[in-house]
């Protein structure tokens, strides 16, 4: 069965996987064919042997159609599917951080005279002075963690909102959930769920931290929405949602429910998109909180190593490690933040938010 394997359908292409000049990308597709017979890829004749086709073709169009062809003992037989080129792609990397609602609580309990008054906001200001850092804090409407001291976005005043906004180039506040409880509270809700409280959210962001402050989500809380909602997401505005997709006992987890042959592809790759509905989705390289000072730069160099992997470092972690009250403190998160961008910043990656342009270009 004639059969394109490499890219698959929805694969996101950029300079790395071959040869990129005025004329267009130059890449190599591969696939399977049946015995005794002539391949062409984009009318480009193919190598063939021992039922598998190779051929160099050039990518020239944003998003094109690649065409394979066979005719021969098997008859004739045609595999169409399309690629994203990320055309005017560079090094860049986003930084995520999940889970927000601690810093918003203790800024408004403690009344600061500025939001970096909170020793949070404080340390990822310090990253941006010292690497031009920026970060994307997804947030709540609600702090449900802690029974005997609750908390609610409705009730942060908005005297903060020159601050966030003079900050904004570097700092923004997206929808995460509306609480961090239940788990995965989004895994088969319909879409009239989830863009409620997203707009709850939203309306709040804008009150309390301005228009300009109001970013795109780009994590949905634990990573799992029914595919169902993905047109309606992107319909809402949303462009580019960042995962793990990784394989696990029950088949692939954290991945929006995308299926198991492109979770897979996106697991050892950077970005897939989805035509129905619009959206790409992203593969997160590293999270901070699980990943030891040590581990930090031999987790990054290998996918600055592999062609496939090295032009987008996405970066992510989770606010509660930050703070000592949590059970699951991490005393060096901050570092290991710095240790991150730094690495990023020496090799060549400078810092964008993943849901402008086209993952952050």
């Amino acid at each position: 069965m004639l059969r394109i394997e490499d890219p698959i359908h929805g694969a996101v292409v950029n300079r790395r996987w071959g040869t990129q000049d005025e004329s267009g990308l130059r890449l190599t597709v591969t696939g399977t064919a049946p015995p005794h017979g002539a391949v062409t890829v984009n009318g480009v004749p193919a190598q063939v042997a021992s039922g598998r086709f190779s051929a160099d073709i050039v990518i020239t169009e944003i998003e094109q159609d690649i065409v394979a062809k066979y005719e021969g003992s098997a008859g004739m037989q045609k595999h169409r599917l399309r690629i994203v080129w990320d055309k005017h792609s560079r090094p860049r990397y986003r930084f995520s951080i999940d889970d927000n609602s601690f810093f918003l609580r203790d800024i408004a309990q403690q009344n600061y005279a500025s939001i970096f008054d909170c020793f949070y906001l404080g340390i990822l200001r310090d990253l941006n002075r010292k690497w031009g850092a920026k970060f994307t804090l997804n947030i709540y409407s609600q702090t449900d963690d802690q029974p005997d001291n609750p908390f609610f976005l409705v009730d942060f005043p908005d005297k903060y909102k020159p601050e966030f906004v003079d900050n904004s180039h570097w700092l923004v506040l997206a929808f995460h959930a509306k609480s961090n409880l239940p788990d995965r509270p989004y895994q088969y809700a319909p879409a009239e769920k989830l863009l409620a409280d997203k707009h709850q959210v939203e309306e709040q962001i804008v009150r309390l931290a301005g228009e300009q402050t109001l970013a795109q989500p780009t994590v949905i809380h634990w990573g799992m929405t029914p595919p169902s909602v993905w047109k309606a997401m992107y319909d809402d505005g949303i462009r580019v949602l960042s995962g793990f997709a990784h394989p696990t006992d029950h088949g692939y987890d954290v991945n929006y429910f995308m299926d198991p042959e492109r979770s897979e592809w996106l697991f050892h790759h950077e970005a897939i998109k989805d035509f129905d509905s619009g959206l790409v989705f992203s593969l997160v390289d590293i999270v901070c909180n699980n990943t030891p000072l040590e581990q930090i730069a031999p987790k990054l160099q290998p996918l600055h190593d592999n062609p496939r992997q090295a032009e987008i470092m996405d970066l992510f972690t989770h606010e509660q490690y930050f703070w000592p009250f949590y059970v699951r403190h991490v005393p060096d998160h901050g570092e290991r933040l710095d240790r991150a961008i730094g690495w990023c910043t020496e090799h060549g990656y400078e810092p964008v938010f993943s849901h402008e342009g086209f993952l952050g270009i």
